[in-house]
């Protein structure tokens, strides 16, 4: 018996002393991406533009994506891309044209990645300083409009 609770001990003890805590990383939860999208493509509809919406993870995958009624075919992969962009750079899309072009060296950022879109309307969704996903809208008249829409789905849960 008094071996058995030897051999027990000795074979658990290695096992706690090697354990390790996991990561964690924050993120986005799918209530709150939705909220954002739906206040974005709501804020685009008051300026009487039929838009699309993308939140995308940190790690790119589409969480939500919406398409307003009358939005062109274009529109769903312009706003998937613009986010994925933001999420992947943890900068807005647009910006991504001005540093390529002031840093030549920099211009394979065009090629990095056949999901990038580097135009106005994405924008990194942050929580302090976590960086949890990025917002796209595709469909307005101007980029500088859809980083607006994006901005108020931002502004709708509270992140930066």
């Amino acid at each position: 018996m008094f071996r058995k609770i030897v051999l027990t001990a000795a074979l658990i003890a290695p096992v706690g002393a090697f354990a390790q805590e996991l990561p964690t990383a924050p993120y986005l939860p799918l209530e709150l991406a939705a909220k954002a999208a739906d206040a974005a493509i709501k804020a685009c509809s008051e300026k009487g533009h039929a838009v699309a919406v993308a939140v995308v993870a940190r790690d790119g995958a589409t969480k939500v994506l919406l398409k307003a009624d009358r939005s062109g075919p274009h529109t769903g992969s312009s706003a998937t891309g613009k986010a994925f962009t933001s999420a992947a750079m943890g900068r807005p899309s647009g910006d991504l044209a001005k540093f390529i072009s002031e840093n030549p060296a920099n211009d394979g950022l065009r090629d990095m990645d056949s999901r990038f879109v580097i135009q106005g309307g994405g924008l990194p969704v942050k929580f302090g300083d976590a960086l949890v996903a990025g917002i796209g809208v595709g469909g307005a008249p101007s980029g500088d409009i859809d980083a607006e829409c994006a901005a108020a789905g931002i502004a709708a849960i509270g992140a930066q």
